[in-house]
């Protein structure tokens, strides 16, 4: 029989965390299916004439000892504004294989372990409206720290548009860091624009945003605070990039730079994405995993 592991503060976070995350995703997913509603005649793919509602599909996970091992829930939406976006929510618990153990904080002593949290990546029809990604996590070995962050992904990065997207992407991100360590945001932005690179092209995912890991500041509450404010901020920032940008007309030649863009995401997800790692190494559902793979995408 195995030892019971040494508790520590974060256990007594484990279902206020869970819950905050889900009902992160409620909001989430009724901000986008509003977008949804709202998007009338706008320019889309064939066939997407009606507004995108989304799908969930709860999943269970089974531990190598046959024990239970939590699971999760897949939120999809293919729409007239989304081209597909997934918003997943899980919380799972085991214990990391002997060759993952040694890269986790907290596991070499005692591999077991418990995460929750939430992620979120849209693909959109239209290539003038950014893709995105986000997620917020909570973790706990013999160790507890949160984790996370959001990036924006235009297809035309350097145009004019795309540069103001981003900076409201990023002023939203830099308000929520500011309410508690002015040091935050300079400090994440650039852990956003070191991570998602592709050393083999030699160039960014897109234009940023933050990216924070392994945050144990000493004040769990404090640290839970910021990682709920992170998720609000890309609450209040992205939907409003989304309707400013719907309704602008696009062409064939655009939704091809927009394939060809999107393969660099693939890319990035397949090779360096320490989420889609975490996933497969620790016996999550693939499908959720790999929820953050484009529907359609072109390597000419």
């Amino acid at each position: 029989m195995t030892a019971p592991r040494a508790p520590i503060p974060h256990d007594g976070l484990k279902d206020e965390a869970r819950t905050w995350f889900e009902s992160l995703r409620d909001r989430i997913c009724s901000a986008f299916e509003r977008i949804e509603d709202e998007a009338g005649d706008v320019q889309t793919l064939p066939g997407r004439t009606r507004p995108g509602r989304f799908e969930r599909q709860a999943w269970d996970r089974t531990n190598e000892d046959g024990t239970p091992g939590g699971g999760g829930v897949i939120s999809l939406m293919r729409g007239r504004v989304f081209e597909k976006v997934g918003v997943n929510v899980s919380t799972v618990s085991g214990t990391f294989s002997p060759e993952f153990r040694t890269t986790i904080p907290g596991a070499v002593d005692d591999p077991r372990f418990f995460a929750t949290g939430i992620s979120l990546v849209a693909h959109m029809c239209s290539p003038l409206v950014p893709a995105a990604h986000f997620n917020t996590r909570m973790i706990i070995t013999t160790q507890g720290w949160f984790g996370g962050g959001g990036d924006i992904t235009p297809m035309f990065p350097d145009s004019a548009e795309a540069q103001a997207d981003a900076a409201l992407f990023h002023d939203g991100f830099r308000l929520a860091c500011d309410r508690h360590d002015p040091a935050y945001y300079p400090r994440f932005k650039d852990w956003c624009d070191r991570y998602f690179f592709l050393p083999h092209r030699g160039e960014a995912r897109g234009l940023g945003g933050i990216f924070y890991d392994r945050l144990d500041s000493g004040d769990m509450g404090a640290d839970f605070a910021f990682t709920r404010d992170v998720g609000l901020a890309f609450l209040d920032s992205y939907p409003a990039i989304v309707r400013g940008r719907m309704a602008e007309r696009w062409t064939p030649a655009q939704r091809e730079a927009q394939l060809v863009r999107r393969g660099r995401y693939v890319e990035f997800n397949l090779i360096h994405d320490r989420g889609t790692l975490f996933g497969l190494k620790t016996g999550g559902n693939t499908e959720a995993i790999l929820m953050s793979l484009p529907p359609e995408v072109r390597w000419p």
